[in-house]
């Protein structure tokens, strides 16, 4: 980088530039070579760091389009699409997906796709594979494969690291076996094992700086603290359903209603009624607000039809009274939603 804005340091124009909203990014690289390099280099995102210019972001991927991902800017309430993640796995699902140091990871899961003819699902059930997307480059890279191949599986970062646990492995065998990867020296160790496992789908959430890993159907939580010690079974009697982590506080929605959950008590935050016939969409927390994205509409006894959604409802959940507003819908996924994450650039 040299001479990126006449009469200034290079330090001072790259803080400069650090300012410019990232959907901008684009468009700043047409200006020249040396703006194109800056704007690519991991120095300018450092410095979007230092002076408090970091941005959230929202990362989705859904039925269709097969294998792409969309962020949403909140800030300006956009979308922008990401280049189609090169797996070869067709239709992935049921995979994990968190970030870390400014990159999305999409980890494990297998293959949604459906013969036509004959109603046959592909044969990848579980895939070892794990992908990052660099938002500096705009590229997919793959790193180190997982130990264990697996789909339907808990998901998260603690402390920098991502962790994995429980899920099916590709014999469709339920697995207890959990893992830990760190992105700086792309290697996979092994970690304590889940206490239980389930013949179900679990996910994971971090609650208090403390994995938290729920099988679908069961009431119990297994709990990491840190990785010397172990998992933890604990019982909160939490409620079922779709749930999102905002500033520390878990929600769930629940029989038509938004609970907010603290250990064993509830209480009911606002309606949600209007999503009882929407299946298989995103909920997920952003700063200080709960986004439900996409899904389709289900059948009912009038209409057979299923329609797939891009529509993106937010829940403001801070102050004395929630409520609920539209944002811009996905401008090119829809449908069933595969994977929600925050990213911070």
């Amino acid at each position: 980088m040299s001479g990126l804005i006449e009469g200034l340091p290079d330090a001072v124009a790259l803080r400069c530039l650090a300012r410019v909203p990232f959907y901008l990014y684009p468009k700043l690289e047409l200006v020249s070579h040396s703006w194109r390099a800056a704007i690519r280099s991991p120095e300018l995102f450092k410095a979007r760091q230092e002076i408090g210019s970091a941005e959230e972001l929202l990362c989705v991927c859904a039925f269709d389009p097969e294998n792409l991902w969309q962020m949403y800017d909140p800030l300006h309430d956009l979308w922008i699409t990401l280049p189609v993640l090169p797996s070869k796995v067709r239709h992935l699902a049921h995979f994990g997906v968190v970030s870390t140091g400014g990159k999305l990871f999409v980890l494990g899961g297998g293959s949604d796709d459906v013969d036509p003819s004959t109603g046959d699902q592909d044969g990848s059930f579980a895939t070892d594979e794990v992908w990052s997307y660099d938002p500096i480059t705009r590229r997919w890279a793959q790193r180190a494969s997982m130990i264990l191949p697996r789909a339907m599986f808990a998901c998260c970062v603690l402390k920098g690291k991502i962790i994995v646990a429980g899920g099916f492995t590709s014999c469709r065998k339920s697995v207890s076996q959990a893992e830990m990867y760190d992105p700086e020296k792309d290697v996979w160790i092994p970690i304590p094992d889940l206490h239980r496992t389930h013949n179900s789908a679990c996910s994971g959430l971090v609650i208090g700086g403390k994995v938290h890993v729920l099988h679908k159907g069961l009431s119990t939580v297994q709990v990491l603290d840190h990785v010397g010690s172990g998992w933890t079974v604990e019982d909160y009697g939490w409620l079922q359903g779709p749930m999102a982590v905002v500033q520390g506080a878990l929600y769930v929605m629940s029989h038509g209603l938004i609970f907010k959950q603290e250990k064993e008590v509830r209480k009911v935050v606002i309606s949600a009624s209007e999503f009882r016939r929407r299946i298989g969409f995103a909920m997920t927390g952003l700063r200080d607000e709960v986004y439900v994205i996409g899904g389709v509409i289900g059948p009912d006894r009038f209409n057979w039809d299923i329609k797939p959604m891009s529509d993106v409802d937010i829940l403001t959940v801070v102050g004395e009274r929630p409520t609920w507003r539209q944002s811009a819908p996905m401008t090119k996924c829809r449908g069933t939603i595969f994977g929600c994450t925050q990213l911070r650039i």
